[in-house]
């Protein structure tokens, strides 16, 4: 799409704020952002405006009927059909208009703003035993404005249906001005004007109305022209209000609504059936529907086995024997009657349902994660089984569920004679299907082949009667297709609403009416010739940044709150800290998308993609929590090696970047270098120079480091040993990282980071006592060595190369005879398993990965009890690394087998290596940290704080005033010091 001249935009945007609008946006970061959704399509608006009110969204609309400008509402960006975006105005009511303004629990009602988030609206109706009906998977983001536009349902629509349902008014404007209030007696003279014209309307043609509208439940293609008819409206004859559910922002922008609240269940139980096949699961839903579910969702082992292969097999809880799966809920007010439902739909499974298994599954624990597997579910059909991209081309089509076998039989088989593949997943009572598919967009004929594939889709949907939106509206991906589902008749009557409400075409062009070609303005076409080769390698990714930065979706699990998502997951803490779109991993994956497919002014040194990436803690949080596997920490050190490769760098890449160069020679004279800390406390300039803060606390240097004072302990002291350990050591069991055999002894070598051996020589000798307690002797590596961390992050990744491929090469003899390398500093530990492969792409690389484990990964397969810790409160802050890289999941289990009692905490500590020591981040490093860290600091409730990695701690004692302890010297500080089972040799210091 061709980019508006500046001056249009400029017009445009000083018209807005003459008008009185607080918050308008035209910079190219904020156009970049809300250029695309969760679609395949991009189209940038003009302008971004968020509405303070009700007031300044009726002055938008005025200037956009002045200027000629179109206006698209938009909420979270999670649509998956391209109708959040537009070439005019946005109006994104996500920033300001998030407010739930009543709940009234004897009316069970709620009167909401259109941003409220629906979790944040389940939160305010919780209290009152009372929540709303749909639930997206999306539901810690997804706004109610934008389930109204799309008439979203999610899982739990066989109890109280869709957000059609359960509207009950809404107010807002025309896109004329005109002021609408919806409800059975609003008595509202420009509303009813505008029913008496609906209703003349309507009685042209009842007979199209009654035959090709609502047939079934999940019929959500075009507007739900149904509630024209005098039998299905309200006392007055039109339910204008469950109209425009469902109409995509394209007859009115909406400002209000009040919806209905419905009792909470007291009970519930999930019921998972496993099947051979998808099919066989599909053909069991009428029989199944029989027992009154209240959700059935369906799945199969495409989909499981992309969750086990980018998160580990123990991502999966244990599912019943088959292929496919049902996960049933049923619902009671008592326990006694849902496990009694939960019996006899146990019972029937095989007889009734034709299914191989069954599962009850009455841990609330467990059900939980086995309903993230569906939740998750568009994001990791994000990825095709054999990791290409996939796309939400065909994502929602839905039939009656008694046709829902049949359907999928032959949707198999179009896959097939397409030559694609895909995850299908999705509400099976309901007959409502998702779908990512790897379509060929990126090939020189792959749009003509994806229409081809798409037109055939319709036509199979429609043979079924079904349609080809069953809950997230057809926007601009399907809204073309609709003639296969719709007769004329039905198209003229979408025609002749869309000019009653909005005759000029204002709202929302280009979707269900008047439609743009399906093909037009696609988002992921081809990319940029002149891009630099990259320095990762992005082995899953063809070696191709482009289509690295191009796994986000848009699904937004990265813009999720915190407080409503209850799954303990890292990112994104910069979009926590400041709620802009801009310093979430999906607004930077869109700005780099920008950046590649180079339809946009952005480029590498853009002021804006550099202040987007500036916040971004390069924690990794993405790379695991992600469900697409965006990894947020490595593009942004590509995209600084691309923009500073032979020039002069940002201060800090010096000062910090290179801090394990100035460690090294600071450690030689630790009394010197200490007082010169000191004296930078006093004189906040000197450490201003080297681009810190001064209001950050800096670490003391330890008296001797690690390895110098290993060099001069005595024999019978912790020292290090040297080659194989004695007769009663045992090897560790099973792979390190991600593959490696069993070591061949009981050696193990150590790799002390420059953290470590510095600062913290403490956290490195109690490792070696907790090793050689459990029968390892430990080794280190001839001399001192870097991975790189600090290189990597400020992009430096020319030097970061040399000295990981150095690291490697005196590691490499270790990994060829099988002898684990155990890291102390989680995020050192982090680069040997990840960063050092994906920098080099060498063989040696991935063999000393898949060698490098935990401290806990190997005790997790060694025979060793680990000492009692019985009652211990022990509160957890997991390095972000270690969580993301590695999984913070074998320390959780160890504590637990030890006895304590853990709390781990959620989200990053906000300090993040040299991020929250640079100026200009001290506020977001303080704000992260009060987001989980500082308020578990401040109630007191532990005996000791765990903190593995070096930032964590010094955050933790910086901010907190608390003193974090490495895991290994916990342990240590249990062992008996006689328990030692080897005999030290000495070692090179």
């Amino acid at each position: 799409m061709a980019a508006r001249s500046t001056g249009a935009v400029d017009r445009l945007s000083q018209h807005l704020r003459a008008a009185g609008l607080t918050d308008v946006r035209d910079d190219p970061g904020t156009l970049g952002t809300h250029s695309s959704d969760a679609s395949l399509y991009r189209v940038p608006p003009r302008v971004v405006v968020m509405p303070h009110d009700a007031e300044e969204v009726a002055r938008a609309l005025q200037v956009a009927r002045a200027e000629g400008v179109p206006v698209t509402s938009r909420g979270a960006g999670t649509s998956i059909a391209g109708n959040a975006i537009g070439p005019g105005i946005v109006l994104d009511f996500s920033r300001h208009m998030n407010q739930v303004l009543a709940v009234d629990p004897e009316a069970r009602t709620a009167t909401v703003q259109p941003g409220v988030v629906q979790a944040r609206l389940q939160d305010a109706a919780r209290p009152h035993g009372l929540l709303f009906g749909p639930d997206p998977s999306t539901s810690t983001r997804c706004t109610i404005g934008g389930m109204i536009g799309n008439n979203a349902c999610g899982t739990k629509s066989l109890a109280y249906g869709r957000t059609s349902d359960n509207t009950l008014a809404v107010a807002g404007y025309l896109a004329d001005g005109t002021e609408l209030r919806t409800g059975p007696r609003a008595g509202h003279a420009p509303t009813e004007e505008l029913r008496d014209r609906l209703r003349r309307l309507a009685a042209r043609d009842l007979a199209t109305l009654r035959t090709e509208f609502a047939r079934f439940g999940r019929q959500a293609s075009g507007y739900a022209l149904e509630h024209l008819l005098p039998e299905n409206g309200t006392d007055d004859g039109t339910d204008l209000a469950r109209l425009l559910v469902g109409s995509e922002g394209t007859l009115a922008v909406l400002t209000q609504a009040t919806v209905r609240l419905v009792g909470k269940p007291a009970h519930a139980r999930l019921v998972v059936l496993g099947f051979a096949t998808q099919y066989d699961a599909a053909d069991a839903v009428p029989a199944l529907l029989e027992h009154a579910p209240t959700a059935c969702e369906g799945l199969d082992a495409r989909l499981v086995d992309v969750l086990r292969d980018r998160r580990g097999p123990d991502a999966v809880p244990p599912l019943p024997r088959g292929a496919a799966w049902l996960f049933v809920e049923l619902s009671g007010e008592t326990t006694a009657e849902v496990q009694a439902a939960a019996e006899r739909l146990v019972r029937a499974a095989p007889s009734d349902l034709q299914a191989l298994d069954a599962r009850a599954v009455p841990d609330p624990a467990e059900a939980t994660a086995l309903w993230r597997i569906r939740s998750d579910g568009a994001g990791l059909a994000g990825r095709s089984a054999a990791n290409e991209p996939a796309h939400a081309g065909w994502e929602d089509a839905a039939v009656p569920p008694d046709q829902l076998g049949g359907y999928l039989r032959r949707f198999d088989a179009l896959l097939d004679h397409h030559g694609l593949t895909a995850a299908p997943y999705g509400h099976f009572g309901e007959g409502c299907m998702h779908v990512r598919l790897d379509l060929p967009l990126e090939a020189a004929d792959g749009v003509a082949r994806s229409r081809a594939f798409l037109e055939d889709a319709a036509r199979l949907v429609a043979e079924f009667g079904g349609s080809m939106s069953g809950e997230h509206g057809d926007g601009r991906a399907r809204s073309e297709l609709l003639p296969y589902m719709y007769s004329p008749a039905a198209l003229r009557l979408f025609r002749a609403v869309k000019h009653t409400f909005d005759p000029t075409g204002l709202l929302n062009p280009g979707v269900l009416v008047d439609p743009e070609p399906l093909d037009a303005n696609l988002r992921i076409t081809g990319v940029r010739h002149d891009l630099p080769l990259p320095a990762f390698m992005y082995p899953e990714d063809d070696g191709r940044f482009s289509r690295a930065v191009h796994r986000c979706t848009g699904v937004g699990k990265c813009v999720a709150d915190g407080v409503l998502d209850k799954t303990p997951t890292v990112m994104c803490p910069s979009y926590l800290a400041t709620r802009e779109e801009t310093h979430s991993t999906r607004g930077r994956a869109r700005l780099l998308q920008e950046v590649v497919n180079g339809n946009s002014p952005l480029d590498f040194d853009s002021p804006e993609v550099h202040e987007s990436l500036d916040l971004c803690l390069s924690c990794k949080g993405c790379a695991s929590d992600c469900p697409t596997g965006v990894d947020m920490a490595t593009y942004k050190s590509e995209v600084l090696h691309q923009t500073y490769r032979g020039r002069l760098r940002p201060i800090t890449h010096y000062s910090l970047g290179w801090l394990p160069r100035w460690v090294a020679l600071a450690s030689r004279v630790p009394g010197l270098a200490n007082r010169m800390m000191r004296l930078a406390r006093v004189v906040p300039a000197l450490v201003r120079v080297a681009g810190i803060d001064p209001r950050r606390g800096l670490p003391t240097f330890a008296p001797r480091t690690f390895r110098r004072e290993v060099g001069s302990v005595p024999r019978d002291a912790e020292s290090v040993p040297r080659g194989d350990a004695s007769p009663g050591a045992t090897p560790g069991r099973g792979r390190a990282g991600s593959g490696g055999g069993a070591p061949a002894s009981g050696r193990v070598v150590l790799f002390v980071d420059t953290f470590s051996n510095a600062f913290t020589p403490e956290a490195a000798r109690a490792t070696v006592t907790v090793l050689e307690a459990a029968g390892y002797g430990v080794e280190l590596v001839p001399r001192q060595s870097c991975c790189g961390l600090t290189w990597i992050t400020t992009g430096q990744l020319d030097a970061a190369r040399r000295m990981v491929a150095t690291t490697v090469e005196q590691l490499l003899p270790f990994a060829r005879a099988g002898v684990p390398i155990i890291g102390i500093e989680p995020s050192c530990t982090g680069v040997l398993r990840k960063d050092a492969p994906e920098l080099l792409g060498t063989p040696e690389a991935e063999l000393v990965a898949e060698h490098t484990l935990t401290l806990a990964e190997l005790l997790a397969r060694t025979d060793w009890t680990p000492p009692g810790l019985d009652g211990l409160r022990v509160l957890a802050q997991p390095h972000c690394h270690h969580h993301a890289v590695m999984g913070w999941g074998a320390d959780q289990r160890l504590l637990e087998r030890a006895g304590a009692k853990v709390e781990a905490l959620a989200g990053c500590c906000g300090l993040a290596g040299n991020f929250g020591v640079e100026q200009g981040h001290y506020e977001v490093s303080v704000a992260v940290a009060e987001q989980h860290l500082l308020p578990a600091l401040r109630r007191g409730e532990h005996d000791v704080v765990l903190t593995d990695g070096f930032s964590c701690r010094l955050q933790a004692s910086d901010l907190g005033g608390a003193q974090g302890q490495h895991l290994a010297e916990l342990l240590a500080s249990r062992i008996d010091p006689t328990d030692r089972t080897t005999t030290p040799d000495q070692e090179d210091a």
